[in-house]
């Protein structure tokens, strides 16, 4: 039963999340200025105060922050509520400067608002966001839907909403030629017409799960749903689509399905190669006492160069020259190549104590500070072996929709050497469609315990 509470166009929540965000730059100033500037009483503060209060009125909307987040991820509306913050503030920081005011503000309480800003902002958002979850799950605001659909995706949609009542969906009946779990069938596609003259009152959404290859049954659906003013959405069933960070967009003004798309685009790819650079820069200058040793070690074991240069693939299919300390004798691939038969190699003892321990992947890094590779991403493989398994593997070119990386979540799992490919790139498809920042560092933190000596490392 639908006990009203807040409507769906949320004007009373968004009236809500408006005061509460002026509340979390007010109330954050004054802290931070009671701690760390309580004898300034420069006009820049008051300045600074209104700027962050008019930058949030426009950036905030714009950013989506008052649209509905029913049934959406409480981590996504953190991270742009995160992103609308540190942007609010960068643009203070801005108007500083363009005005000429940057010297009056103190830095210490610059960044003191910010951080305690952040806390606020975010803590009566999720704040707010539960108390909402939690009015739902009772009963109030519920939305109620019906399905145009009887197939998997129709399956897991009902099956997810009857799972998780804080969405306030409740799904009264399914059209199609089967009954879906936790519900009723209400008829066939034939019926839903006649349905909508008698029922219209009683719900508030239609939801459409069927294929994309039902495109002349979802365009007759289309037409016998041309008379309602509901909201109807469209979910399509791509089972069997290799999909990669798939999401909705727009092209000059008409909606696109992005099928695969690589994560790293605009601020991503500005951030990640940020974390890449920093990174690298500071473990070279940790590791070089290492690679010192490690190189003087390489030219003691065999004669030769210090480091061996392999083209690989990485990103967009761009060929680069990946770094490595020599670990087997000059030539010793001249006469063939054979991907997976690392154990039979010819590697002096040295080579394979570095090989063993992974130290011979170091010099890497530096490979990193040339923007060839990433610190996490999938591993690059040969160009002969690249054009061999595109064709036997699916979705392993997908694989290079990011740049390649001296670790990922596959090697931490164990799948490096000479283990299953498929298996490799099922990991590295999951990395890329779950990329974030923090996924980068955790995958660091795992390299740094369990991703150095392995039973597969050769």
């Amino acid at each position: 039963m639908n006990r009203g509470f807040v409507k769906e166009n949320q004007t009373f929540i968004s009236i809500v999340h408006r005061c509460s965000d002026i509340f979390s730059i007010v109330v954050s100033f004054y802290i931070a200025k009671a701690i760390f500037a309580p004898k300034f009483v420069s006009i820049a503060y008051s300045f600074s105060l209104i700027s962050s209060i008019l930058i949030a009125f426009w950036l905030y909307s714009e950013l989506g922050l008052y649209r509905t987040w029913r049934g959406e991820s409480r981590v996504k509306e953190i991270s742009v509520s995160f992103y609308a913050w540190t942007v609010n503030q960068t643009a203070v920081v801005g108007v500083f400067f363009i005005f000429g005011m940057a010297n009056y503000i103190g830095k210490t309480f610059y960044t003191a608002w910010y951080l305690i800003g952040l806390f606020t902002f975010l803590f009566i958002r999720i704040l707010i966001r539960s108390l909402l979850n939690h009015f739902r799950s009772q009963g109030y605001n519920v939305r109620q839907v019906i399905i145009l659909g009887d197939g998997d995706v129709a399956q897991e949609l009902a099956c997810r909403i009857y799972k998780a009542p804080w969405t306030g969906y409740k799904i009264l009946g399914n059209f199609g030629d089967e009954i879906i779990a936790n519900t009723s069938r209400l008829g066939d596609f034939n019926d839903i017409s006649s349905f909508l003259d008698k029922e219209s009152s009683k719900i508030d959404q239609i939801w459409i799960a069927l294929p994309l290859s039902d495109e002349h049954l979802v365009e007759q659906i289309l037409v016998s749903l041309k008379n309602t003013t509901k909201t109807v959405r469209y979910i399509p069933d791509m089972k069997g689509f290799q999909l990669i960070n798939h999401s909705v967009s727009e092209v000059a003004g008409l909606p696109v399905i992005n099928l695969s798309m690589t994560p790293i685009t605009g601020l991503n790819r500005f951030v990640k190669s940020l974390e890449d650079k920093i990174l690298a820069f500071l473990i070279l200058i940790m590791i070089s006492p290492l690679m010192i040793f490690i190189g003087i070690g390489v030219k003691l074991s065999s004669p030769g160069p210090i480091f061996y240069r392999q083209e690989r693939v990485s990103w967009n299919g761009k060929r680069f020259n990946m770094l490595k300390f020599r670990s087997m004798p000059v030539d010793t691939e001249s006469t063939s190549i054979k991907w997976g038969s690392s154990k039979d190699k010819a590697v002096s003892n040295f080579g394979k104590f570095i090989r063993r321990t992974s130290l011979d992947e170091l010099p890497q890094f530096i490979n990193v500070l040339k923007g060839d590779m990433s610190i996490v991403g999938p591993r690059p493989e040969r160009t002969i072996f690249v054009n061999q398994f595109k064709n036997e593997i699916p979705g392993y070119m997908q694989k290079h929709m990011v740049k390649a990386g001296i670790t990922g979540w596959a090697q931490v799992n164990g799948w490096r050497g000479d283990t299953d490919l498929s298996k490799r790139v099922e990991y590295d498809l999951y990395y890329i469609n779950n990329w974030s920042i923090w996924f980068d560092l955790k995958i660091v933190f795992l390299t740094i315990f369990k991703g150095f000596i392995n039973k597969n490392a050769y």
